[in-house]
């Protein structure tokens, strides 16, 4: 026989022995039995050995050796990933689940889930494991896999306890049922006592309102040495003759009222409705009266500048008649008084009218017990933090009460009167302005006192848990109202395009979606201001190709996003505007023109057409436009610098404060501008001078060499060979960092 082809022959036999034993190889995960090397086949036409071929040999044992270490990897793989239990039957299934949820609840891997949404309307590119599936999309994936569902019913807010403060009337939820937090129970008649009416003055505008407001205050000054009226801050207390006392709120008709009239609270006991003898019922006024109905709260008609000659005040309560306010002449309840703001005439008797009505109402409140009261008017002082003057209802507020009020509470450090004057109780009716709040409540909170800080931090956790709960519930109504209708146009268009192939599909949905670009102005899209948009327009396929290729290298998107909106061949055309419109972008064309009807429409709409024959020009004006969408960098100007030469401290009541004397080694040191400390090449405190001297006089400048002292808006300690450094912060255009290549 030929020795070529035998030897031909046994390579065959080598190469056939390899690839058994490589098949072996890979079943062994199947049949779990060791590997064994092939043997010889029982007759050889030649001896093995004779004439062996190592490259044979050493390709197949490489080939083996390297199987067998992929399998070993994939073995350590198996061990260290966590095996996931196979699910049989029923998967309990909720609301709001991530995509790791269900694979858990369905004993599948992610990939799994993947795939049961490859052909469904979800857009899987905006899918992450922690991305929530709708109901609707969890419960078909559960089908398609094979299995059943069930829901389970949401515990967690159920057992959640109301933490809330108890209130003196019910609060009404639609989350939480009828009743979402406690009530107080009504106080014992047998400890109510008499208070002060609180009084609400409404009206038109410039009807006189302030000026009535203002005359109650010098009138009762004039006339009562002691300063028996005064007023501050929200709400005055008005003491008459009798020794009566009335609460007048300084917010008529503000948004305090209708906040009031919105949480149910009625602090207003009476409403004085001022109209102007003059002008007679206007706008303003019927708007006051429908105020005082929805309220509950009763009339005084005040009919003011009597003073005038032109002055019909019968006309007034003629016309009145026909907004259901009938004065006590015409057989009706509403007292009417003819006043003069201007001049104070009647002043008293508009205040006895008050007093008797409020007689008639027989106002009393309890003055034991927890507080309850409302916010009238709320503030942030400088030197004292946040203010609030609020009308006591129910108890009697001392210092050191805690409070709470929407989501905020405070611990009462100081009660101030109407004088501005410390006092260490209120009583209810009485307007207080409150010192210790942690944030400024809103005009209109109800205020509650409970028992402990501990408490108070309870009733606030509470009030933003369910106001989350409540913002969360809208929402996943206008989600889910969205999802439907975006089902609905997708299975809609599915059914429309059926009959289609998907390259037929593709084509119909991408002239869709170019004609939906085409939109009038009034329905552009907001783009981001960091967001370029650009349509590219080329006299040549390559020239399009080139400047196409040229973008694809912008690599700063976190300093401005790059988006290329449309790119094609020709001259700028009308489609062109109306793209740019649509995307507020900005028209690239390079060795195109653009005639003069076009020109005309952009500079109408005010859209940029930038038109180069040099490659490079077209992207230096792309940088520069670039530039333009980026944010002002600031940039520190030294303007002085000094070292510090010495430390102590200064005494300012009783806190202690750090000075460094110091001397300008270069330039000067401004007070009005900025200053850092620095300390070993680190940059410890940034900020403003609280002061600045030299020797024992303030000084605005201090020159190079001249010793100074200053401290630091901020308490911080010196030390020897700290720099101090004066500056200034200019604001410079930034440009980006991309760099095209050339």
């Amino acid at each position: 026989m030929n020795r070529g082809l035998v030897l031909r022959l046994e390579s065959l036999l080598q190469l056939r022995g390899a690839c058994r034993q490589l098949r072996a190889l890979s079943c062994r995960r199947l049949w779990g039995a060791p590997w064994t090397p092939v043997q010889a086949p029982a007759h050889p036409l030649r001896p093995v050995l004779l004439h062996p071929q190592p490259w044979h040999r050493h390709r197949a044992i490489g080939a083996a050796s390297a199987h067998c270490r992929h399998l070993a990897t994939k073995e350590e793989r198996k061990k260290q990933k966590k095996k996931i239990p196979l699910t049989r039957g029923e998967v309990e299934i909720r609301q709001k689940m991530t995509i790791e949820e269900l694979a858990r609840a369905m004993g599948k891997d992610i990939d799994h889930i993947y795939e049961a949404l490859l052909y469904t309307d979800v857009d899987l590119d905006s899918l992450e494991p922690d991305s929530i599936l709708h109901e609707d999309h969890i419960k078909m994936i559960v089908q398609k896999s094979g299995m059943k569902y069930k829901s389970a019913k949401l515990k967690e807010e159920k057992e959640r306890k109301n933490t809330d403060a108890p209130r003196g009337h019910a609060c009404h939820s639609e989350l939480w049922g009828d009743l979402c937090c406690p009530c107080r129970p009504p106080a014992d008649p047998a400890v109510l006592t008499p208070r002060p009416p609180v009084v609400t003055i409404l009206g038109h505008v410039d009807h006189g309102k302030t000026t009535l407001l203002d005359s109650l205050r010098k009138s009762q000054v004039a006339s009562m040495e002691a300063g028996g009226i005064t007023q501050h801050i929200g709400a005055f207390l008005v003491h008459l003759p009798s020794g009566e006392k009335i609460t007048f709120l300084d917010t008529p008709g503000h948004a305090a009222f209708s906040a009031m009239r919105a949480r149910g609270t009625n602090v207003t006991d009476i409403v004085i409705l001022v109209v102007a003898a003059e002008d007679g019922v206007m706008e303003q006024t019927v708007e006051s009266i429908q105020h005082a109905k929805n309220a509950g709260v009763p009339l005084i008609l005040a009919i003011n500048k009597c003073d005038k000659p032109e002055a019909d005040p019968e006309r007034v309560k003629k016309e009145l008649l026909a907004h259901d306010v009938v004065c006590e002449e015409f057989g009706g309840d509403v007292q009417a008084v003819n006043i003069s703001a201007l001049k104070g005439e009647n002043l008293m008797v508009l205040a006895e009218a008050t007093v008797a009505l409020a007689e008639m109402l027989e106002l009393k409140a309890d003055a034991t017990g927890l507080v309850e009261g409302t916010v009238i008017e709320s503030r942030k002082d400088k030197g004292k933090g946040p203010l609030t003057t609020a009308i006591i209802q129910r108890g009697t507020l001392r210092k050191g009460c805690v409070l709470v009020a929407g989501k905020t509470w405070a611990k009462v450090r100081f009660l101030f009167d109407e004088n501005g004057q410390a006092v260490d109780a209120a009583p209810p009716g009485i307007p207080v302005e409150i010192m210790g709040w942690k944030d400024v409540p809103s005009a209109g909170d109800e205020i509650l006192e409970v028992e402990s800080e501990q408490r108070a931090h309870e009733v606030i956790d509470w009030r933003t848990y369910v106001e989350e709960q409540e913002k969360l519930k809208k929402d996943m109504e206008v989600i889910e109202a969205k999802q439907r209708e975006h089902r609905m146009e997708y299975k809609q268009q599915q059914q429309k395009l059926a009959h289609l192939t998907w390259r037929q599909r593709k084509a119909v949905l991408y002239k869709a979606n170019k004609h939906l670009l085409f939109q009038r102005p009034k329905d552009r899209r907001e783009v981001a201001k960091d967001t370029l948009s650009v349509i590219v327009k080329g006299d040549v396929d390559g020239s399009v190709e080139a400047i196409l290729n040229i973008l694809d290298s912008y690599d700063c998107e976190d300093e401005c996003k790059l988006d290329i909106v449309h790119f094609g061949m020709g001259d700028i055309s009308e489609n062109d505007l109306s793209l740019a419109e649509a995307f507020n972008g900005v028209i690239y064309g390079f060795s195109v023109k653009a005639n003069n009807s076009i020109i005309k429409l952009a500079d109408k709409k005010g859209i940029k057409i930038k038109l180069h024959n040099i490659i490079y020009k077209l992207i230096d004006d792309l940088k520069e436009e670039l530039n333009s969408r980026l944010p002002p960098a600031v940039v520190e100007t030294t303007i002085g610098e000094a070292s510090v030469l010495d430390t102590f401290s200064v005494t300012v009541g009783k806190n202690k404060i750090p000075v460094a004397g110091c001397r300008v080694q270069k330039g000067l040191l401004d007070r009005k501008m900025k200053f850092k400390l620095i300390r070993r090449g680190d940059v410890i405190w940034k900020g403003s001078l609280s002061s600045l001297k030299h020797h024992k006089d303030d000084a605005q400048v201090i020159k190079a060499g001249m010793d100074c002292g200053l401290s630091l808006d901020r308490n911080l300690e010196f030390h020897i060979g700290d720099d101090i450094i004066c500056y200034e912060e200019t604001e410079v255009q930034q440009t980006t960092s991309w760099d095209p290549g050339f």
